[in-house]
């Protein structure tokens, strides 16, 4: 009942109430269980842009009905990629069952983005060392490490001291995709530029003790189990950033690691440089380490535990290098012209492609 002198909220402010509440117990909720800073800005973005395209009506008084419609016109209208409406639909699952406790029924009538079927670009040998000889300092290490170890761009950029093992030869990955460790392997050219960044490390952190700083990020409570492990070298990050920066979780200052975008950047100014038109990006490296492993006779296991994958079919993917795919069939075409028995034939195709030559020439500008 609304009395007299009394104004009705508007949905604004509806809104700015409902706003820091329900996304705070969705980012509080994220952290119980463990959900990266990255995923967390995810989900809360997509959250947000649900709410505000149904006229910021409150999640609990929509349902299912509406959460199909918004995948749908992500997919219609916006015309996202599969993976953007995969992670969309994730977002609001969670918001729907580990925040609200609502259990959404079966939505089979979402418009799903088409999925491709794409193969990973691939560089020849020579176009890695093409890239990398265009590339100097820590920025040639890191790219060195993702095509020389498999690594993925965030693990390379999130390695710490202690996870590289000169004695065997090994560098561990920590906390990886799907939250697992892994060990893969450390290659003998990079091992003496490795001990040198150990050395960097280690004079920054030095450093950092005499200012009164020093401290990593530790993950989970391990600060509070081991209070004196943020402060030890084999915790520091491999690659740390240049400045120390706050910490958006606890608000202390501490010296992160690098940011990807240093190196994301100087892998294209580098694929510039080679006048590669391979669409090349960090993970490119990691996609060519599989694949000249498995061109030289690696078991595909083998190859499997050193990327991380969980399942098998996911590392073979690569195995077209095997069938050597179109780069192992002569074309027709360049038969005829290597045919011995078919002389007359061959005369007649050099001639088209000289008449051709000719013309092209004609009518290019000076």
């Amino acid at each position: 009942m609304q009395y007299r002198g009394e104004r009705t909220p508007n949905k604004n402010e509806e809104w700015r109430e409902l706003e820091p509440k329900l996304l705070d117990a969705v980012r509080d909720r994220m952290r119980l269980k463990h959900y990266s800073l990255r995923t967390e800005d995810a989900y809360l973005q997509w959250i947000r842009r649900y709410i505000l395209d149904n006229g910021k009506t409150h999640p609990r008084a929509m349902g299912g009905v509406e959460v199909e419609a918004f995948l749908t016109r992500l997919a219609t209208k916006s015309r996202v990629a599969p993976s953007t409406q995969a992670q969309a639909l994730s977002a609001l699952l969670f918001l729907y069952r580990e925040v609200l406790a609502v259990d959404l029924p079966w939505m089979e009538n979402i418009t799903r983005a088409k999925k491709a079927s794409r193969v990973p670009v691939v560089l020849a040998r020579g176009e890695v060392a093409q890239v990398l000889q265009r590339m100097q300092g820590r920025e040639w290490l890191m790219a060195s490490l993702l095509y020389g170890s498999g690594l993925r761009l965030m693990e390379c950029i999130r390695l710490r001291v202690k996870d590289v093992d000169f004695a065997r030869n090994e560098i561990t990955v920590r906390d990886g995709k799907g939250r697992k460790d892994r060990r893969t392997v450390l290659p003998a050219a990079l091992a003496s530029h490795l001990k040198r960044q150990c050395d960097e490390a280690r004079t920054m952190h030095e450093r950092d003790l005499d200012e009164g700083a020093g401290e990593a990020w530790l993950p989970y409570a391990l600060a509070r189990k081991y209070r004196t492990a943020a402060r030890e070298l084999g915790w520091q990050y491999l690659f740390p950033a240049t400045r120390t920066s706050k910490d958006p979780l606890d608000g202390k200052t501490r010296r992160h690691h690098i940011d990807e975008k240093v190196l994301q950047r100087a892998v294209h100014a580098a694929v510039r440089a080679a006048g590669l038109l391979k669409p090349v990006t960090c993970h490119t490296f990691r996609h060519s380490f599989a694949t000249h492993l498995l061109e030289a006779g690696a078991d595909i296991r083998t190859v499997q535990e050193l990327l991380g994958h969980k399942d098998v079919t996911t590392t073979q993917i690569y195995t077209h290098v095997l069938n050597r795919g179109a780069g192992g069939v002569l074309s027709p075409l360049d038969r005829v012209r290597e045919s011995r028995l078919d002389g007359e034939w061959a005369e007649l195709f050099e001639s088209a492609l000289a008449r051709v030559a000719g013309n092209v020439a004609a009518v290019s500008p000076a």
